[in-house]
């Protein structure tokens, strides 16, 4: 099997009548999405549990298998043994490159230079950091069951010499006006995916590239519109639906696929966005009753920050004075707005949970 060697983009005569009713649909799902995120104050904070989720469904699709919870676990209690752990530094990996991205775009475009840096921080001391950690691929690759030759291969990506080719065009692409930002997304994310550029790591980076473009064009007001839940849930459709691109040149159907998935999505992602900001506004009241301390919404902050976590790192990192952090923690306790996961035992502190946002992020 030949390297396949991608169309340039942006797609000549794409006809947008058979999912023209899915475009306007999946534009209306997205602003409406949106429009509950613009209301919060501090969207970071408020939907860093959704963040969390994002980053194990989409690592998931390759193949870890550390679920949300441990993620949390291990994150308020890192000495703490697990078995997990590689699964779990990949999947923070693919938070921290989340935030990194984001943060570049202030000065920074979406670019092959800012593919690179993701990259880079994706496989930072994880399974795949030696396979050429923050450079496009040098070599041939081939995708198919485990051992296959290149003649067995399901597919096969472009030749290494044209890769910085094929980015060159994809980033003109990015920055190109097309018919529909939605539709373009879709196109962006499968042509990065047929490239292929990494020896590893590919999958994570082109379904980051999702939220990061519709931020990057103003769509969305923070990168938190996620689908690798949908992608996941749908894991065969997903892959052949992208395979039909190469072997058959068939846009639309992955087109079609992919706003289908954002529409989809869009009912759970608004559901959980709507759910995160009318909790936090309910709880801001009932903190500052509970504690009658100052300190209350800068607590409140903190736990949607960490929903699950132990005293120590409360008292380390939510800047609350030490000598408030312990009665305003066993208020929440005996409020039962927080539950005690696991009880404090000699020099180890007691690890805490917020059990109502962990039910709606997961």
């Amino acid at each position: 099997m030949k390297p396949y060697i991608p169309v340039q983009l942006p797609l000549k005569d794409l006809d947008y009548n058979p999912v023209i009713h899915l475009v306007s649909k999946a534009n209306r799902q997205i602003s409406r999405f949106d429009g509950i995120v613009m209301n919060m104050l501090n969207p970071q904070i408020l939907l860093s549990p959704l963040t969390t989720n994002e980053a194990v469904l989409s690592s998931r699709i390759e193949g870890t298998q550390a679920t949300f919870e441990e993620v949390l676990r291990f994150e308020a209690n890192p000495k703490q043994p697990t078995k997990k752990y590689d699964d779990i530094q990949e999947i923070i990996n693919y938070r921290k490159t989340l935030r990194h991205a984001m943060g570049r775009l202030q000065d920074l475009p979406l670019s092959g230079r800012l593919m690179k840096e993701m990259h880079n921080i994706l496989l930072d001391s994880v399974r795949g950091h030696g396979m050429g950690r923050g450079e496009f691929r040098r070599t041939q690759v081939h995708i198919g069951p485990p051992g296959c030759t290149i003649e067995e291969a399901t597919y096969v990506p472009p030749s290494c010499d044209i890769i910085d080719e094929a980015i060159n065009n994809l980033e003109k692409y990015m920055h190109f006006e097309d018919k529909d930002v939605i539709v373009q997304t879709a196109i962006l994310h499968a042509q990065f995916e047929i490239i292929h550029p990494f020896l590893d790591g590919n999958g994570r980076i082109g379904r980051l590239l999702i939220p990061l473009y519709l931020y990057g064009r103003n769509i969305l007001s923070y990168p938190s519109f996620y689908m690798s839940e949908f992608f996941n849930n749908n894991r065969d459709q997903y892959y052949d639906s992208l395979n039909r691109i190469t072997k058959e040149r068939d846009w639309i159907q992955w087109i079609n696929f992919f706003l289908v998935a954002v529409n989809e999505q869009a009912e759970k992602n608004i559901k959980r966005a709507q759910k995160i900001l009318t909790l936090y506004n309910e709880l801001k009241e009932k903190f500052v009753e509970l504690t009658h301390s100052q300190f209350a919404i800068q607590t409140l902050d903190f736990i949607f920050n960490n929903p699950i976590f132990s005293g120590s790192q409360f008292y380390n990192g939510s800047s609350v004075p030490r000598a408030s952090s312990a009665r305003i923690l066993r208020k929440l306790v005996d409020g039962k707005l927080l539950t005690i996961l696991t009880p404090s035992r000699g020099s180890t502190s007691a690890t805490y949970g917020f059990i109502e946002l962990l039910h709606v992020a997961n």
